[in-house]
């Protein structure tokens, strides 16, 4: 583990000032772990009494927000009982009667009221209320911790810790995101703190803890390339490494490779975190940030867009709220394998037929084959898709994936704005003197929409850079017409060489 007070530094400091603030992480980040630790290390110091309880019960009663006091009036009981403390910090016995919709802060101001220490409050899975209980609980706070001065007893410092940020709160208690309202529950809320991922630096620390345990190295390659594949989320730093270690069985050094096998078996697994990412794909807000990363268009911006990307990076799908791009190559990966399951479905080619005898990968077969696929499923598969302007790429992805995945990888490169989607076929093969080699082929898919000009000239010039980038001396463009006028389905499938700038031969599908 990563010691917690390195990933929050910022946190102590708050809790010294009094403050009452937010932690948000996307789920999986270690947010609970760390302020565990964190409770755990203040209360040892012996002048704070520090609790961390989860308001996750609360979620099942909605709007009933006397519902919702009762339980977590009873969670932090039992936090309290579980911490194992002595009497004198424990809370009274039996909190007093008050209205509902105030039993919750009169409960506070007797257990501080009682306590010899200043009392500190990590409210774990804020998320979890919801409506009327989430506006009823922070409006307690809120009087609480506005009421201190006049000398009612209430906790010092209160961490509200979930997924999302202070704005969000906002909307969810009924408040605007932008705008400062003094009878809005966040108005005491001073700081937003959001726990980051791991560096590469932490990842080689973390690891070193396993090898320091059992002996087993990490080589440095495949430490860089778990970066590089996670960019640090830190569940997926956890999950990849236990892959190989116990799903691999790997008993030696971890290799590079190794970690690429870790992954796929990672992905295939398609744990509960990733299936928590995957089932938010078709929320409206999430499809309205997401599709146009994958087709590589510029969003549709109004006054709401910003708010829906600062949430859908709170869920951590993204990396960032200014640059577009999925957060990491394995979300990356496991968004369009998703979207493209249905697709895959109507794929009924054989992998092994694509496999030449020299054990090279027969990618113009591939090409034919996907024409013959695109005119008879093509209409139906882009109707039905979801992600409706990001049909074509989704589709010759889950094409590519079913045929390509059995003995070579695909690598996939996209983000909004780029008009492109670059993809990468590696399939390793053994060459004529028994040596282990890798047959590299690039892709690059553009769209031709409804009064835009044919894109063949910009597309050859993106993809001479990617050949350059990946020193490859020819690759394929294709190109989806989705213009009205485009030729009918049946009639849709036209090979033809080109040139680019650079003067490298490439093949061009218009499909």
């Amino acid at each position: 583990m990563v010691p917690p007070a390195q990933r929050l530094p910022q946190a102590r400091l708050l809790i010294d000032m009094d403050r009452y603030f937010v932690l948000h992480a996307p789920r999986q980040t270690g947010k609970t772990t760390a302020l565990q630790t964190l409770a755990a290390e203040l209360t040892a110091e012996g002048d704070i009494a520090a609790l961390m309880f989860s308001c996750e019960r609360a979620k099942s009663v909605g709007d009933d927000y006397a519902a919702a006091e009762e339980i977590l009036l009873k969670s932090l009981r039992q936090a309290t009982e579980w911490a194992g403390w002595p009497e004198e910090l424990l809370p009274p016995e039996t909190w007093p009667q008050a209205p509902a919709g105030t039993r919750f802060g009169s409960a506070l101001t007797a257990w501080c009221h009682r306590c010899p220490r200043r009392v500190v409050l990590f409210l774990d899975e804020i998320d979890a209320l919801q409506g009327n209980s989430m506006v009823s609980i922070l409006s307690q706070l809120r009087d609480g911790h506005n009421a201190r001065p006049g000398g009612r007893p209430f906790p010092a410092s209160v961490v509200l810790c979930g997924l999302r940020d202070v704005r969000e709160y906002k909307v969810a208690s009924g408040g605007e995101p932008g705008r400062s309202n003094p009878a809005s529950p966040f108005n005491i809320v001073t700081e937003s703190l959001r726990l980051g991922d791991f560096t590469a630096d932490e990842i080689a620390e973390l690891y070193d803890q396993h090898t320091r345990a059992t002996g087993q190295e990490f080589a440095k390659d495949a430490v860089d390339r778990v970066f590089e594949l996670t960019q640090g989320q830190p569940w997926l730093v956890n999950a990849l490494a236990y892959q190989i270690t116990v799903g691999l069985g790997v008993t030696g050094t971890i290799t590079a490779e190794q970690v690429e096998e870790g992954k796929e078996r990672l992905i295939r697994a398609r744990a509960s975190h990733l299936d928590s990412l995957v089932a938010r794909l078709h929320e409206p807000r999430v499809e309205r940030v997401i599709e146009p990363i994958l087709a590589g268009t510029w969003p549709a911006i109004d006054s709401s867009f910003d708010d829906d990307v600062c949430y859908v990076h709170d869920l951590g799908l993204i990396r960032g709220t200014r640059e577009l791009e999925i957060a990491n190559p394995i979300y990356r990966e496991v968004l369009l394998r998703v979207l493209g399951s249905r697709t895959e479905r109507f794929v009924q080619a054989d992998p092994h037929t694509f496999v030449l005898p020299d054990g090279r990968f027969d990618l113009e077969r591939l090409l034919e084959e996907f024409v013959v696929f695109w005119r008879e499923h093509g209409e139906v598969l882009v109707r039905q898709e979801g992600y409706h302007e990001a049909a074509c790429q989704i589709i010759l992805m889950a094409f590519l994936h079913r045929l390509v995945n059995g003995g070579g990888r695909l690598d996939r490169e996209y983000a909004a704005g780029t008009k492109r989607l670059d993809v990468l076929v590696r399939w390793p093969y053994t060459g004529p003197e028994g040596e282990r080699l890798v047959q590299r082929e690039a892709m690059e898919l553009k769209v031709w929409r409804a009064g835009g000009d044919d894109p063949l000239p910009q597309g050859l010039a993106q993809l001479d850079l990617y050949l350059d980038r990946l020193t490859l001396s020819t690759g394929v463009l294709v190109i989806f017409d989705r213009r009205p006028e485009a030729p009918g389905w049946q009639d849709r499938g036209a090979f033809e060489q080109a040139t680019t700038p650079s003067g490298r031969q490439v093949t061009v599908l218009r499909v």
